[in-house]
């Protein structure tokens, strides 16, 4: 009897034990709450991993707008976004804790207040200081009256304000945090405010949420890519500092024909080199198309390129938006080569070619000879007819 008593509380302990083990392995985070003017609109959630966005769940939204996605819980902090199309909500996660979003389309993505976690709601101000600071940008590359060094001192000035404000009041402040990590990778366009690959300071900010990670989260694996970006920051600084000492061309980049080579990605992703556009004649133009000029402008271009295309012109422009994505939209419908420079005004290219205001074109011969810039041009379609 004793024995059959023995097995029985045997039985039942295996049993809790497995009960309890398999609800450890199941915990769950869960994400819900409400968009207002969604009605039938997909709602994507994605994980944000290292190798770029991957899709988890998705809903679509009735008239309510109301939502609820779950996933096993992260060991460490972990990274999400919801989105409908282009607006996007960055949501931390960590552990089993419960996310609640309150947005309104359109423009959730500065619409959104959110519940139930401290790190999402500085990721929020986070977002909205970094909208706000793009704003800013467009504004002083508006500005019709700043020159091209003024406007470059310019954005230069609200960036750095803008880094030492994340940098003291977020990222010092509280290193180990979800949002601190948030801030390492908020971008201008497509380039990194903090950029490690370029900055000895950004290096140092970089160090500073790794170390704490390694403390509060040490088998976490964005850690230790922090740690991995850091080091190779490190290694590529002094490379970094003599380039831009130097303020010299390389001289690879010049050819037998006297031209200074530029090499980019166009808006499809391949790489387009002026220097290999010899044999015809070419329109190398400098653009910003968030100027209040630009649509005229390419009217005026596309009417010269539909004239002489098939003569042997070819048009080269280089755009220096800051804006990824809204360069790729504006150039999706042009016929003719259309790449971006991602160091905008800050571009080695426009020192190599002396350019001192926006926009500016060359005209450069079949020979890849530099002939004329815009302020020796009186007549461009004289000037094209007679290198044709």
């Amino acid at each position: 009897m004793k024995k059959t008593i023995f097995n029985l509380f045997a039985v039942i302990a295996v049993v809790l034990a497995a009960f309890t083990l398999g609800s450890c392995g199941n915990k769950k985070f869960r994400i819900d709450g409400k968009i207002g003017g969604a009605d039938g609109s997909m709602l994507y959630l994605e994980n944000l991993s290292l190798d770029g966005p991957v899709a988890i769940d998705s809903v679509k939204l009735g008239s309510e707008g109301t939502f609820e996605f779950t996933g096993d819980a992260p060991e460490a902090p972990e990274f999400y976004r919801l989105r409908i199309e282009g607006d996007i909500v960055n949501i931390s996660i960590d552990s089993t804790e419960t996310v609640s979003i309150k947005a309104s389309m359109p423009g959730m993505a500065s619409n959104y207040e959110v519940e139930g976690s401290e790190n999402c709601s500085v990721i929020r101000e986070l977002a909205l200081k970094q909208m706000d600071l793009q704003r800013r940008i467009i504004a002083i590359q508006n500005n019709g009256m700043l020159g091209l060094d003024a406007t470059r001192d310019s954005i230069v000035k609200v960036i750095d304000a803008y880094k030492q404000d994340i940098k003291m009041n977020y990222i010092f402040k509280e290193p180990m945090k979800s949002s601190s990590y948030f801030a390492l990778f908020q971008t201008i366009g497509s380039s990194l405010i903090f950029n490690p690959r370029e900055s000895e300071e950004d290096i140092k900010v970089f160090a500073a949420v790794a170390t704490s990670w390694d403390v509060y989260h040490p088998d976490a694996v964005r850690g230790k890519n922090l740690h991995n970006i850091t080091i190779e920051g490190m290694k590529n600084i002094r490379i970094v500092q003599n380039k831009m000492a130097k303020q010299s061309i390389d001289p690879s980049r010049i050819t037998v024909s006297n031209i200074i080579d530029v090499t980019l990605l166009d808006n499809k992703g391949n790489d387009r080199s002026l220097t290999d556009l010899k044999g015809r004649v070419v329109l190398l133009d400098f653009h910003v198309f968030g100027t209040k000029e630009s649509t005229k402008r390419i009217m005026m271009l596309r009417e010269i390129y539909n004239k002489y295309h098939d003569r042997g012109l070819e048009i080269y422009q280089v755009s220096l938006d800051p804006d990824e994505h809204f360069w790729k939209t504006q150039t999706a419908a042009l016929p003719w080569i259309s790449v971006r420079d991602p160091q905008g005004l800050n571009s080695q290219n426009l020192s190599s070619y002396n350019v001192q205001s926006l926009p500016t074109f060359f005209l450069i011969d079949r020979n890849n000879v530099i002939y004329k810039r815009d302020a020796q041009i009186k007549d461009l379609d004289s000037e094209i007819q007679g290198l044709l």
